[in-house]
């Protein structure tokens, strides 16, 4: 195969396969490929077998993404694409049963995982479970009087300087982060079909979300950026969030955790409907091959 470097130019070709393959996963967003396409070296081909993303994962492995799902009658197929050392990626569960019959192993990771929550239990909070998250919410709106505001052109420069703001308070450097591909989705903000809302209190930008619909009932949030300074805020703009989506949306996507601690507690704290697992899919070699 002959792999291109991912670019906007990719924008046509893979937008409506990524959309009707019906996954729930964040990747499967054109957006989100783009954004992140330099931490994963993402590189595009398209050949009989159908369309993939080269790419290469947060521990260094190499895998082959489908742009479309996999049926029973690709199997063979695409595991002769794969290379040594690759893997497909990420495949649903409702994918593995095109493999069955072949020899393959497979296996996940929580650190891909990805947190769906129903639109309703954001929206409202309910439930002894979530009683914290209630409990925050209730505090900062006694404290503060938040003024939200569709996330435009206008007001970039504000979301901006919230991003700078977050970058300080979590003190790690800029590549640690998703900061650089926070900061191109603004300026690719109309390019990449995102949408989002800006919070302000007492006139000062205080938090951001973006993101994007990846399924016609779900909207996933690639990035929600928040100053620090305003315990609460966070509660507050997923609540707020939450109740101003269409009603076609019934769940939300705050993607995987990337085994990093504080995002798993924080993520976790909100109770997840589902941790949805992203499988890697290996053909197993043959007696007498090298593992």
């Amino acid at each position: 195969m002959i792999f291109e470097k991912l670019g906007l130019e990719h924008q046509a070709l893979l937008r409506g396969p990524l959309k009707n393959a019906g996954s729930s996963f964040s990747e499967f967003s054109f957006a989100n490929l783009y954004l992140f396409r330099e931490v994963h070296d993402y590189h595009v081909a398209t050949v009989p077998e159908g369309t993939f993303i080269s790419g290469r994962a947060y521990d260094g492995s190499r895998f082959l993404m489908p742009a479309a799902e996999i049926r029973k009658e690709q199997a063979d197929d695409v595991l002769r694409l794969l290379k040594d050392e690759e893997y497909i990626f990420p495949v649903p569960e409702e994918w593995l049963p095109a493999f069955d019959g072949k020899k393959i192993s497979f296996e996940s990771s929580e650190d891909d995982s990805d947190y769906i929550y129903t639109v309703e239990k954001l929206s409202t909070y309910q439930g002894q479970k979530l009683h914290g998250q209630k409990n925050l919410l209730n505090q900062f709106l006694s404290r503060y009087t938040p003024e939200a505001r569709p996330l435009t052109h206008e007001r970039m420069d504000d979301a901006r300087k919230i991003l700078e703001s977050w970058q300080e308070d979590v003190g790690e450097e800029k590549t640690a982060t998703d900061y650089f591909p926070c900061r191109e989705a603004f300026e690719r903000y109309d390019e990449l079909v995102l949408c989002g809302g800006i919070y302000y209190i007492e006139g000062e930008a205080a938090g951001f979300v973006i993101g994007e619909e990846i399924r016609p009932d779900m909207f996933a949030l690639h990035f929600a950026k928040g100053r620090r300074k305003f315990k609460g805020l966070y509660q507050y703009m997923y609540n707020h969030f939450a109740k101003l989506l269409p009603r076609q949306y019934a769940f939300l996507n705050f993607e995987q955790d990337l085994g990093k601690l504080a995002l798993r507690i924080a993520k976790s704290s909100y109770h997840p409907d589902k941790v949805l697992k992203k499988y890697r899919v290996r053909p197993v070699p043959k007696a007498g091959e090298p593992s």
